[in-house]
């Protein structure tokens, strides 16, 4: 007996661009007619550009797109904006059809799109929880046996019979959550909405999802959070431009996803950065380069330069940079803003600048590592980049620390053990 629970072939979505019609036959009527005229859209608002140049033009948000999921897999959708990714998970999840192709699904679906979805803001934490039990094709006898651990997961316990629209997003998403998790269904359907919530309550919901993949249920999650998608995911699919371009593996298709940013950051930083800002980066170093790898190679627990060129087209006042540490899976490292220390912030003149980065030591297991640096004032951010090359990490053998420990720092310590005077036990 076949585990496939959705099986998905030939999928696209087009969008239509332009105007859409007014809602009455009188508005289209005349709208059009304006038009045959060569007058404005009456119904154009103060200060809106007029997009009717762009009718009959269309886009495709997915293009044949073709995959499989088995019972009780954990699926990671990634991929940069506008790769087709939310329109994917909308179609899976019946709130928009497909334009061509066919979707297989077994089971139950419950799905987390964005903020509100699948909710009622007139109605009360309590109501909403029994609505979408219905929705989800549960009698009330069911949802009323997961009631309390819906509400105890999401921690919206004293504002149960208040209506969710009084709700802060964050306890919005806590609840939509902890229902849409909690209710059983064969495949839960994530997007970016996790975000919303604080660290502790990502953490929670990714061991949520867990726990609903082992139980033999089917979880497809998006994410930008690579850290997070390599946690809770064995296979990750990659799409780019509505087309999938790599399905795998959770940490080889995560692997080809940072090397198509990297792809990007070279065409950008060929020869002075092109970038229409004021501040920008051209080029960094640390180390030595290999060129067969493009990383930068540097040695664990030695001191290190993180060294920038920086170029400055006008004069401009008070600017700091902020700069971030991501391991190979996307999990944060180190990062630090220059004007977090005293008097760091920098009044620039137009030429070319070192900026530095010093560590007395570089406390890292060995491995590849990327770099997102960028340039600031109160008021604009002139530049952000997803540094190229990497650095690559390797072991300094003098520590005697072996590759193969557990963690991301490399750190090194003395050890003692000393037999306590009889007296010091009393």
């Amino acid at each position: 007996m076949s585990d496939v629970v959705i099986s998905i072939e030939n999928l696209s979505k087009t969008y239509q661009l332009g105007t859409i019609g007014t809602g009455t036959f009188y508005g289209d009527l005349k709208r059009w007619w304006a038009k045959q005229r060569g007058l404005p859209d009456p119904y154009l608002k103060v200060g809106q550009q007029d997009h009717r140049n762009r009718i009959g033009k269309t886009i495709w948000a997915l293009k044949n797109v073709n995959f499989t999921a088995e019972r009780g897999e954990a699926i990671g959708i990634i991929g940069r904006n506008g790769a087709g990714k939310s329109t994917l998970l909308k179609i899976l999840s019946r709130v928009t059809a497909p334009t061509q192709g066919v979707i297989k699904a077994k089971g139950r679906i419950a799905s987390l799109l964005e903020v509100g979805t699948g909710f009622h803001s007139e109605l009360t934490g309590r109501e909403n929880i029994f609505l979408n039990g219905a929705i989800m094709g549960m009698n009330r006898r069911e949802v009323h046996r997961k009631f309390d651990e819906i509400v105890d997961f999401s921690g919206v316990e004293k504002f149960i019979d208040t209506p969710v629209k009084r709700y802060s997003s964050g306890m919005y998403v806590r609840l939509a959550f902890a229902v849409a998790a909690n209710l059983e269904p064969e495949i839960l359907v994530v997007d970016e909405v996790l975000a919303v919530g604080d660290a502790d309550f990502q953490k929670k919901c990714l061991g949520k999802m867990g726990e609903v993949a082992s139980e033999g249920r089917t979880v497809l999650f998006v994410s930008h959070n690579m850290g997070a998608i390599s946690r809770l995911c064995s296979r990750a699919i990659l799409l780019k431009s509505g087309k999938v371009v790599s399905d795998g593996p959770a940490q080889e298709i995560i692997e080809i996803y940072h090397e198509s940013l990297l792809d990007k950051d070279r065409y950008e930083t060929s020869g002075n950065r092109v970038i229409n800002s004021d501040v920008g980066f051209v080029r960094w170093s640390v180390g030595s380069l290999l060129e067969s790898s493009n990383s930068y190679i540097h040695y664990s627990q030695q001191p290190c330069d993180l060294c920038f060129l920086l170029e400055v087209k006008r004069p401009t006042q008070q600017v700091y940079f902020g700069i971030a540490l991501y391991s190979q899976d996307g999990l944060l490292v180190w990062a630090m803003r220059t004007k977090d220390r005293k008097d760091s912030y920098a009044d620039l003149i137009p030429g070319k600048y070192d900026v530095r980065f010093s560590l007395p030591s570089l406390p890292l297991k060995p491995g590849r590592y990327r770099l997102l640096i960028s340039a600031n004032n109160q008021v604009k951010q002139y530049d952000l980049w997803d540094v190229a090359p990497y650095l690559e990490v390797l072991p300094w053998k003098e520590t005697g620390l072996p590759a193969e420990w557990q963690g991301i720092l490399n750190l090194s310590g003395e050890f003692s053990i000393a037999a306590m005077d009889k007296d010091a036990n009393k």
